[in-house]
């Protein structure tokens, strides 16, 4: 704290010396420094802050003024001090300098005994230390009042959905793979046996890179391998799609269309049998933005390779974790068709306000398919919108709130 000094208190009632002076000599014009110094108090310090703040000159003797102040800050930091405020940290040392302001250091104790008799709200540091807490009058605390709502900080609502899908499959046993975003036609379509005229690789469909439009085949053998899939049918007992292959369109590069375009890189890399993989990947299609369809998306695939694996355990893996793991109360399935799976389904979860929401497709992979990549036994395979099963579990009714940036929104969201 600081307090006026008696040196302070008498400037402050009679006006600082540097002011007088400038008042002096503006009414009676230019006076010689020894006629002041005979008529004015402290004229040496007046002389020496109005220079200081260049509102006088001195020539030849006498003293000259070049500007009159119209606000003296040093006058109203002490205004300041006398209303017991603190003066500016500018100041401070000037004050304290011309011994014009005092420090004060006030006592725990006192500072404690100045609260005593009145009405506290908080219990405050000094109160305890010193005891004093025990003479003064609490307050009474309102136990049903409703606090300050705070909201810290927590993951966005839709990745700490996806960090708990992740967390829940491994729980499960099941290993996560990936893959590149850029990828060949040859993984995203050929090595899923689909054919090269199929409407799905039509340019309406499918994005494809401008530069470099191509990128090199894997190994030569597996690349023979698919060819004699997709022309014959290889060796797997199927008459194939009868056509010429071309590695010239295999070669082609594309950002990834679906999930599912890692899963033969996955299979040629070797696998345990038997074994559960699963991939969450960022996949880019040409659709029309809508409340249930994005250019830019996010699917969840996974595969399971045993020798005894049907399509019944596939819909029980598939039921297991749309009810167990997103929560979504009714699922269907709905026989469908996929060029790389037979038979082929596709499930669906059931939204409140938008009805049946076709979250995924799934299958058991065709022999064309993986006995090229060199797997025998059976391999039951899926790939679902993740960011559809994000809309069953939040309840929202727009694929795209996921990304927004409403707060109020993000605050009340719980993180699963």
């Amino acid at each position: 704290m600081y307090r006026l000094t008696a040196e302070g208190k008498k400037y402050l009632d009679k006006g600082l010396p540097e002011i007088n002076l400038v008042l002096y000599v503006r009414e009676k014009g230019p006076t010689n420094i020894k006629h002041i110094q005979k008529e004015l108090d402290e004229a040496s310090v007046a002389v020496n802050w109005a220079l200081r703040n260049k509102w006088i000159e001195m020539r030849g003797g006498d003293v000259h003024v070049v500007q009159t102040p119209q606000k003296y800050d040093v006058e109203d930091a002490l205004k300041l001090v006398e209303k017991g405020r603190a003066p500016s940290d500018g100041l401070l040392p000037t004050l304290l300098k011309r011994r014009l302001v005092e420090e004060v250091r006030e006592t725990l104790e006192h500072r404690a005994q100045k609260m005593v008799g009145s009405d506290i709200g908080t219990l405050t540091e000094d109160l305890i230390k010193t005891g004093a807490w025990k003479q003064v009058k609490l307050k009474p605390y309102n136990v049903e009042a409703v606090g300050k709502q705070i909201y810290p900080g927590k993951r966005q609502p839709y990745f700490a959905f996806l960090a708990q899908i992740k967390r829940k499959l491994v729980e499960l046993g099941f290993k996560e793979y990936r893959g590149p975003s850029v990828e060949l036609e040859f993984w995203n379509f050929d090595a899923l046996y689909q054919p090269q005229g199929h409407p799905a690789r039509d340019w309406t469909q499918t994005y494809s890179m401008k530069t470099p439009q191509g990128g090199r085949l894997p190994d030569r053998k597996v690349v023979n391998a698919v060819k004699a899939a997709h022309e014959r049918g290889g060796d797997t007992g199927s008459t194939g799609w009868g056509y010429s292959w071309s590695e010239e369109r295999a070669a082609r590069l594309m950002p990834r269309a679906h999930d599912t375009a890692i899963t033969p890189r996955l299979l040629v890399s070797g696998i345990e049998i038997p074994g559960k993989y699963f991939n969450i990947s960022r996949c880019y299609r040409p659709d029309i933005i809508d409340a249930t369809h994005a250019v830019e998306f996010d699917q969840m695939g996974g595969i399971v390779v045993d020798r005894n694996v049907t399509l019944r355990h596939l819909l029980g893996v598939l039921k297991e974790f749309a009810t167990e793991v997103t929560g979504v109360k009714k699922v269907k399935f709905v026989p469908s068709y996929f060029p790389f799976t037979e038979p082929s389904v596709e499930a669906f979860g059931y939204h409140e306000e938008l009805g049946w929401i076709e979250v995924g497709g799934a299958g058991i992979f065709r022999p064309e398919l993986t006995q090229p990549l060199g797997i025998k036994e059976p391999v039951i395979a899926w790939g679902m919108g993740i960011g559809r099963l994000a809309m069953l579990t939040y309840g929202i009714k727009d694929i795209r709130y996921l990304f927004a940036q409403d707060l109020a929104w993000l605050r009340k969201t719980p993180v699963r």
